[in-house]
């Protein structure tokens, strides 16, 4: 009897530790995420570009080659993280041919919902420094528009609001 209990005893499942849980890619872009983008205006090597998830503007700048010579950089966030399939117009300041630009008037520039800074939005009609931060907000937490219809989505803007602001945007 002591024999058979020592074996039942002894053949009794043993824990074992469990692997280690895998991450999830889900929440964050895996570092061989790529965004594109195109460069364009007073830059030396303009074109369209592959940069790594998570780059920024200066990233994209330089390498574009940097900005040509003469050219102003003022009104580029040079800080601000790269949306995929954006284009960033370098030293446009100059005068109307580039659209979303601060320099152009604000009752006849048509701005680029994608690049667009919270003070350039605050010239679209009816849309006040709330409503800027809020397209924003969207605009950042989203990845970016993909059609000016997606302005209906953000709190604040309603049929009558988006009729105003429609003509005034692109994506």
């Amino acid at each position: 009897m002591a024999v058979a209990v020592f074996f039942v005893w002894r053949s009794q499942p043993k824990p074992e530790p469990l692997p280690p849980p895998t991450p999830s890619a889900a929440s964050t872009p895996s570092p061989t995420s790529k965004v594109t983008v195109h460069i364009a205006g007073k830059i030396r090597k303009p074109g369209v570009y592959l940069l790594p998830a998570g780059a920024r503007v200066a990233d994209a700048v330089t390498v574009a080659g940097g900005v040509a010579r003469g050219a102003s950089i003022g009104s580029l966030n040079l800080a601000r993280r790269l949306i995929d399939g954006e284009q960033i117009i370098v030293g446009a300041s100059g005068g109307p041919a580039a659209p979303g630009s601060s320099a152009a008037d604000p009752a006849t520039a048509i701005l680029d919902l994608n690049s667009a800074t919270t003070e350039q939005l605050e010239q679209l009609p009816g849309v006040g420094e709330v409503l800027a931060a809020r397209i924003t907000e969207f605009r950042d937490s989203h990845g970016g528009f993909t059609s000016v219809e997606q302005l209906r989505e953000v709190s604040g803007i309603g049929p009558r609001k988006f009729d105003e602001i429609k003509p005034k945007v692109r994506v």
